[in-house]
């Protein structure tokens, strides 16, 4: 460690409190990882149960440019200790008539599919691409790691999203260029992988279109974990404390400036840092970790006056057959698709009918499962425990049934080749993760709640309280949280006059 740098806690070992202490330690931190639960990964957590492994979480893989940067900090390569295995298709989209769309990531084959749908679309599609690029280059690779620290900041970057209309929904900007509406759903969905409904989020989330055809889409040998492990192993390599099963139970300031110092409490006792970065929930970190600090408060209450994102029913399984023809990641949307995402963000009980996405790991690495059987999670966007207080711990089950009989219009005789099976509920999103209304993206992506009108990525009050996650900016999604980390991570150095 680097005299005089002082000594940082970051709290959760998912993908941002990781990135964020791979950063805090290289650039000579003395830094102390806290994670509540047995392993790290926060939200890409592990489950093993009866010879099957379950990612719980993130499972595409893209822009993994962000993930090399922090190999390279301890100089190493990110292929060192991770197999990136590139998905084909990206993704497949099924409807529930049988209707059927390849979302290929090399433009040969994906304009095939376009044209074979609806040729007339093919050179909207063109145009769509050139923008999105434009999106690309504006929001992903200027501003997602800048932090927007001041009114200033956001207002410097008004005009070139005005240019690109970033006012307009992700689903309007696409419908400006391709007309066919099941087109329009095949390039507007992205937005629902970071917690955004495509009618309401910004459209400078078409940036993912571009950003997964330039850095394509991969899926991790050994399941998301592995590259968690990798990432814990590098931030220990660095010299790091990584301290699993140790939730922190309260946080206290004492002094101001430069001066502050945090008292974290864990139940070894307290500790002090010079700095805290949160990868906690971020209502959590005001409500809870920093409980009885007035300058907390006060945030706690702005958040709570803030829209959050969906939840997710969760739904692990395995079977004791392989499936054939089967993508590694499928999205099966039901009959209606605007009616039902608002009444996922917007209804008050659990909707009757299902759009849901389909991971099968065992398409890209069978070792995932025993011998000749399939390893899925099939994950349900439900309403938000603020919107619809179900009681989960009843319906869970059942839920989960009526999930694998509809899956069997895709998947015939599924039910009978279950084997094993678990869930994860809105419930449990708010009492393991302590998600704030059991949201499973944090504050929703809307216009009025991205860059300076999100939770900043440095507390504007408590000194030495620095935040990243899917909560601050720039969002969800592991490019997102990542980056997030940079951003954040610069801005605490900049402050410390590193």
């Amino acid at each position: 460690m680097a005299e005089g740098r002082g000594r940082a806690a970051v709290v959760g070992a998912g993908f941002g409190g990781l990135a964020a202490a791979i950063r805090l330690q290289a650039a000579g931190l003395d830094t102390t990882l806290f994670e509540a639960r047995d392993k790290p990964g926060g939200r890409a957590y592990v489950y093993e149960q009866d010879g099957f492994r379950f990612d719980a979480g993130p499972t595409v893989i893209t822009a993994p440019s962000c993930l090399e940067e922090l190999f390279a900090l301890a100089g190493k390569r990110l292929a060192d200790g991770v197999d990136l295995i590139p998905n084909d298709p990206f993704y497949r989209i099924l409807w529930h008539d049988g209707d059927r769309f390849d979302y290929f990531g090399d433009a040969e084959r994906l304009e095939a599919e376009i044209r074979r749908r609806s040729p007339d679309d093919l050179e909207g599609y063109r145009r769509f691409y050139r923008y999105s690029g434009r999106v690309h280059q504006a929001g992903y690779r200027e501003l997602v790691a800048t932090p927007f620290l001041r009114v200033r900041d956001m207002l410097r970057v008004v005009p070139q999203l005005a240019r690109l209309r970033a006012d307009r929904s992700v689903h309007a900007a696409v419908s400006r260029f391709v007309r066919d509406e099941r087109l329009r759903q095949v390039l507007s969905f992205h937005s629902l992988l970071i917690g955004g409904n495509p009618f309401e989020t910004p459209a400078i989330y078409t940036l993912i279109h571009y950003l997964e055809r330039d850095e394509r889409v991969f899926f991790t040998r050994g399941g998301t974990g592995s590259l968690v492990r990798a990432l814990a192993h590098l931030f220990e390599s660095l010299g790091g404390e990584l301290r699993l099963s140790t939730p922190v139970s309260g946080i206290r300031v004492e002094g101001e400036g430069r001066a502050a110092i945090h008292h974290v409490t864990t139940r070894d006792g307290s500790r002090p840092f010079e700095v805290v970065v949160s990868n906690a929930d971020v209502h959590h970190t005001y409500a809870r970790l920093y409980a009885g600090d007035p300058r907390a408060e006060r945030r706690r209450r702005r958040l709570e006056r803030m829209r959050w994102s969906m939840s997710l029913f969760v739904l692990y399984f395995g079977t004791d057959r392989r499936h054939p023809d089967l993508a590694h990641h499928t999205v099966l949307l039901g009959p209606r698709y605007e009616g039902l995402l608002r009444d996922v963000f917007h209804g008050s009980s659990l909707p009757d009918d299902f759009s849901l996405y389909l991971h099968a790991p065992t398409v890209s690495d069978p070792s995932l499962a025993p011998e000749g059987c399939e390893a899925f999670y099939v994950l349900s966007p439900v309403p938000h425990l603020g919107r619809a207080r179900i009681d989960w711990d009843r319906e869970a089950d059942a839920y989960g049934d009526r999930i694998l009989a509809w899956l069997e219009r895709f998947l015939p005789d599924l039910r009978r080749h279950v084997v094993t099976r678990r869930h994860f509920t809105p419930l449990d999103f708010e009492r393991e993760l302590h998600a704030h209304h059991g949201s499973a993206f944090s504050v929703a992506p809307t216009l009025g709640q991205s860059a300076w009108f999100r939770p900043h990525n440095r507390d504007p009050g408590i000194p030495g309280l620095y935040l990243v996650g899917a909560g601050t900016h720039p969002g969800a999604g592991v490019p997102g949280v990542v980056n997030s980390a940079k951003a954040t991570v610069a801005t605490l150095l900049a402050d410390r006059g590193a």
